[in-house]
């Protein structure tokens, strides 16, 4: 039985979502010298782990299977449903998140009290995406 070879269908993704948030933590503390644990578990920044994600797990069933397979085809547009999510939807909801917070923080606009801030890095913009997806692409290559 070999582990690796049993499982790397979620090894694989896993292991490329967790280097892209640690990459991204790493990125964070020498940019702003500052240690920000929740980069490691926040949504959004370059690369887009969820592109890389669904890219390398589609590349590996594209290499196993074949491109013809049901399999690939399920798998690429799960990729395209999950890209254009990070992409549009919520991307479009991390800058309302960013308005939100604006209006209520700006005086005499609301007599609302908040407790927290909304998250406004919620998605990601093309280029994010773009680069998650050919990193997920190359790690699919090397490991499927």
């Amino acid at each position: 039985m070999d582990f690796f070879n049993d499982y790397k269908y979620l090894i694989v993704p896993f292991g490329v979502w967790g280097a892209i948030q640690i990459f991204k933590v790493l990125w964070d503390l020498v940019s702003t010298h500052k240690f920000n644990f929740k980069r490691i578990l926040g949504a959004g920044g370059m690369p887009s782990s969820h592109s890389a994600v669904v890219t390398s797990l589609a590349t590996m069933i594209a290499k196993t299977e074949g491109v013809n397979s049901k399999l690939f085809a399920l798998a690429v547009v799960f990729a395209c449903v999950v890209m254009y999510d990070a992409a549009g939807v919520r991307r479009a909801a991390g800058k309302q998140a960013k308005l939100l917070n604006k209006i209520v923080e700006t005086p005499g606009m609301t007599n609302l009290q908040v407790q927290e801030k909304l998250v406004e890095v919620l998605g990601h913009t093309p280029i994010q995406v773009f680069v998650g997806a050919v990193v997920g692409v190359v790690v699919g290559f090397m490991f499927g």
